[in-house]
């Protein structure tokens, strides 16, 4: 088995425990969600609407507050004067790039916000639109742009800090199919050559399957982490993968989780 399948050894980069999370308005979100993020892990959260895969993904990114429990980062993300450097990149579901912005100054806007200077950053602004394939299109706007080649540019954005954990929030559900098995190989091909943990929410087994080492499966009302899979399988992954029984047998035992998930069946393995 390579090892790109497993969790890297040792402390884990974000440890969550019994976390859960209750909007003003009463709604429980969120509860007793306990997970570790491994170094160079890619872990995607999948379950119906309404489950708290989301909320858990803010959670991590600190846009939003736990209401109980305790998330905990790895000390190697712990400054010497005690902060904690969460270090991490975020990709929405829409792109959220600026109109009247070039290809390069979205790219360049997180270093902008770090105070550093256009030209400082250039070298690497530049290295992250060639991570995407868009070397050719710094210069050109958003609106010129296909669909996919806008989420490229947001997912450079992400990466443009070199983040130890990228965070994404069904990133490829708008696009076409065909669009979308190209930036999922595109996607694998970066996270194991710079080697980032990853979070992927989405809705869709397959693509679950074939990009994640683990699944969380959650199920709603209120949300909860129902099942963890394990999709053992060396990277890189490819055609091959795509039609071999094993990657069917992995959808089959995943769907039937889902389908726990759906009626609210804990999986006990």
């Amino acid at each position: 088995m390579s090892a790109d399948a497993t969790t890297a050894a040792g402390a884990p980069l974000v440890s969550l425990r019994n976390v859960s999370k209750r909007f003003a308005n009463g709604t429980l979100a969120l509860q007793g969600m306990t997970l570790d993020i491994g170094e160079h892990d890619f872990i995607s959260f999948l379950g119906p609407s309404g489950c708290g895969k989301s909320t858990a993904l803010r959670l991590i990114a600190g846009l939003t507050r736990l209401s109980s429990g305790d998330m905990h980062w790895s000390s190697a993300a712990t400054h010497k004067n005690g902060k904690t450097d969460r270090d991490l990149g975020f990709v929405f579901q829409e792109p959220t790039l600026m109109p009247w912005a070039k290809v390069f100054d979205n790219v360049w806007l997180p270093l902008k916000l770090a105070g550093t200077s256009r030209d400082a950053a250039a070298p690497v602004v530049k290295q992250a639109l060639e991570m995407v394939g868009l070397s050719r299109f710094a210069d050109v706007y958003p609106r010129e742009l296909s669909g996919g080649m806008k989420m490229r540019v947001s997912i450079a954005r992400a990466l443009v800090t070199h983040p130890r954990l990228l965070l994404m929030d069904e990133p490829f559900a708008a696009l076409d199919e065909m669009t979308r098995i190209k930036l999922n190989n595109d996607l694998l091909a970066i996270w194991r050559e710079h080697r980032f943990s990853v979070v992927f929410v989405t809705h869709s087994v397959y693509e679950s399957v074939y990009l994640s080492n683990r699944i969380v499966v959650m199920a709603a009302r209120p949300g909860r982490v129902i099942d963890e899979i394990r999709i053992d399988e060396p990277y890189p992954r490819g055609e091959d993968f795509r039609t071999s029984t094993r990657y069917n047998a992995h959808c089959t035992a995943v769907s039937q989780s889902l389908h726990g998930a759906l009626h609210g069946v804990d999986i006990d393995h």
